[in-house]
């Protein structure tokens, strides 16, 4: 029986002018041109027989807020009647965007402006058109689904022999007529192969293999909906050759290759159940910090440790490490000073109620969770629920990395920005596995 109706659209959401490129410190990072467009990319799933149905939009850019995802929800559901509870927009993270959220831990750094609101009223408008069009496009359809392999496109940055998850999961929808609608992904990676020197808008490597699907797989007209996972503590510092684009398009290529090989075979159903349910949190775990004395003196030791480094000609990776590590510790020692002050705590609150998004397609649980999640929650969460996927970046963001107990211990770039509590993802996991269990 054929109960599926599907639609998807997409928005190029690059910016019109010069903006301030988003996700590294210290640098005026002005664009200069766009090197590859950046897209809002959505697909509606409905099941005619119940009527429920479900959207995704995924966007490239660093972050949305739990503010803009209610607007973008809101006019969705003001257009189509979809309620707001089955929309997940997510980012994919990519740092060569503009800028769309302020962050204290940006506070003393004289190179990162605020956010051009300018931009943000461009972008927001669009997103829910690409949710709207989706919607209004949507036909008759069959979905299948596929595993890749993803592997060299990155590791786990601290330790490139740690824990890493490369399975990319796969959602493909075409029409009745075999015309591709959608392709979706889920890949935990972060997209930082280029770095502050470059100022050329783009999706980095998630575009190029956005790219490479469209022009060699999928059509140019199919959207390529790319989620990035729990990737807080992966990258591919380790196996890329240089920052550059041809780098970019190397390891989107693999990306792409991956995602094509897997769905050579993938078997098509015009039935799927669909399901969606979520919770918000109120009372996130919250980090404490170190006295502004105590802060000041680990900034002078990362800078010790980096110089030392550098005087030695260590290996680039590693000093890029330490590099960052220092980034973390300039960022603690803003947050030391916030929290003394008090406006930290404004700040925070205002990312509160963290919401976990559950949408299950057919068999497999479509997580969001609002943070920049270390990879080994995701794994905890796979380790009991195998056909779960957690995209990370969604429907807001919790400031700052979601680290492990045994990062925070360590120290390090992630730990030092974090704004909340390691527990924190033990409550994500907790309550991620109470969601799936109750639509089991």
């Amino acid at each position: 029986m054929n109960n599926l109706i599907a639609g998807a659209a997409q928005q190029d959401i690059s910016p019109e002018d010069s903006q301030f490129l988003c996700g590294y410190p210290h640098v005026e990072r002005y664009s200069t041109g766009i090197h590859d467009k950046l897209w809002s990319s959505a697909l509606y799933l409905s099941n005619t027989q119940d009527n429920s149905e479900v959207m995704f939009i995924a966007n490239d850019i660093l972050y949305l807020s739990r503010d803009m995802t209610a607007y973008v929800r809101n006019l969705i559901h003001a257009q189509t009647g979809v309620r707001p509870e089955c929309i997940m927009v997510t980012s994919t993270h990519t740092h060569s965007g503009p800028k769309t959220l302020n962050n204290p831990i940006n506070k003393d750094d004289p190179a990162v402006p605020n956010v051009d609101d300018s931009y943000v009223n461009y972008i927001l408008p669009k997103i829910a058109k690409a949710g709207i069009d989706a919607y209004e496009n949507a036909r008759e359809a069959k979905i299948g689904s596929a595993t890749a392999d993803a592997g060299g496109v990155g590791t786990n940055r601290r330790d490139p022999e740690g824990p890493s998850d490369l399975e990319v999961p796969i959602l493909l929808v075409r029409g009745l007529d075999d015309k591709n609608i959608a392709c979706m992904q889920v890949c935990c990676m972060h997209p930082t192969v280029m770095h502050e020197d470059s100022t050329l808008v783009s999706g980095d490597f998630p575009g190029m293999a956005r790219i490479y699907l469209k022009e060699n797989v999928l059509g140019e007209n199919c959207p390529v909906l790319h989620h990035t996972g729990p990737a807080g503590n992966q990258s591919p510092r380790h196996v890329t050759k240089g920052n550059t684009f041809e780098e970019a398009e190397r390891l989107g290529n693999i990306l792409g290759r991956a995602v094509e090989k897997a769905i050579e075979n993938v078997e098509f159903s015009t039935s799927v159940q669909l399901q969606t349910s979520r919770v918000l949190l109120d009372n996130v775990p919250k980090r404490h910090f170190p006295s502004v004395e105590e802060a000041e003196k680990k900034l002078e030791n990362a800078i010790n440790k980096l110089e030392s480094l550098r005087q030695s000609n260590a290996p680039k990776p590693e000093v890029r490490t330490a590099e960052c590590d220092w980034f973390g510790a300039e960022k603690t020692l803003t947050l030391a000073k916030a929290a003394a002050d008090g406006s930290l705590e404004k700040s925070r609150n205002r990312c509160l109620p963290a919401e976990i998004q559950l949408i299950k397609v057919g068999d497999r649980n479509y997580v969001g969770w609002p943070g920049e999640v270390f990879i080994e929650y995701e794994l905890e969460v796979k380790k009991q629920c195998p056909n779960t996927s957690i995209m990370a970046y969604s429907n807001g963001v919790l400031n700052g990395y979601i680290v492990t107990k045994e990062a925070y211990e360590e120290g390090g770039y992630e730990a030092s920005s974090a704004q909340f509590s390691w527990e924190t993802g033990n409550l994500l996991v907790e309550k991620t596995l109470e969601l799936v269990k109750e639509t089991q």
